[in-house]
């Protein structure tokens, strides 16, 4: 039997390595995609070793559009369709919005919400066709409030998950699941290349990629809108819907340490 295909964004490092691995061990085979071509090869290698799973690379920089529609090209294929689309890569930056760099954060926009959804749009013809399988949005739990200190990560983060959950309704009864993940801190190099100092931020509050990533196919398995991993963060989320708005932007202000208090 044919084991199905997902592609993984990101793929690299943090979740999406995560991602990799844990589709590996599930049986799929997979299309990687990144900027770095010799942590893709060995991450290939890798899983071909550990798993014998087919592994295709696709080294792309999807800030360019040109390579954006390489992958988008990849996910309209039908010839070898993706199963499974794992939107992953992203960054985020740190600071007041005033103080940053206009063009970075445009990126960053342009990455984490306009990337995200072209690739999103090209993987849908060919999995409600099959009427099978679906799309993971790596959100955050920034989506749920606005975040003083990463005002415009949590801006396109709360994009992604309005974004997923909507056309995942629209999807019901197709046979093909769109949801948002929205983990929270997880210990990758995120917080190292956005420039976060996460040394004050207790142990308990950390989870581990490979722990987002089977919190997130347990609930893609069940069909789910979303996914927020662990009971922690449930609340938290929980809290973020119920709390004035007034509230809830000064609790992140204060947990990213560096908006206004």
């Amino acid at each position: 039997m044919t084991r199905p295909l997902a592609l993984v964004t990101g793929a690299s490092a943090g979740i999406g390595h995560a991602f990799a691995h844990g589709l590996a061990q599930r049986g799929y085979d997979l299309v990687v995609v990144a900027r770095d071509t010799a942590r893709l090869d060995a991450l290939a290698k890798e899983l071909q070793a550990t798993h014998a799973t087919n592994v295709e690379v696709i080294t792309a920089d999807l800030l360019q559009i040109v390579q954006v529609e390489t992958v988008e090209a990849r996910l309209a294929d039908g010839d070898r369709p993706i199963e499974l689309l794992v939107n992953n890569a992203g960054f985020g930056t740190i600071g007041k919005f005033k103080d940053l760099p206009l063009d970075r954060e445009v990126q960053e926009i342009e990455l984490n919400v306009i990337a995200l959804t072209r690739l999103m749009h090209a993987a849908l013809p060919n999995l409600l066709e099959r009427r099978a399988g679906g799309v993971i949005n790596v959100s955050s739990m920034a989506s749920f409030q606005p975040t003083p200190g990463n005002a415009t990560y949590g801006a396109t983060k709360a994009f992604v998950t309005s974004l997923s959950q909507g056309v995942h309704e629209e999807l019901r009864g197709t046979g093909v699941t769109v949801m948002a993940l929205c983990p929270g801190f997880t210990r990758t190099e995120f917080q190292q290349r956005a420039g976060v100092d996460s040394t004050d931020i207790p142990d308990f509050l950390w989870q581990e990629a490979t722990t987002v990533v089977d919190y997130a196919m347990k609930a893609f398995s069940k069909g789910k809108a979303l996914c927020v991993p662990g009971p922690l963060n449930q609340a938290t989320a929980g809290f973020s819907s119920v709390m004035p708005s007034t509230v809830t932007r000064r609790v992140a202000g204060l947990i990213v340490g560096r908006g206004d208090k």
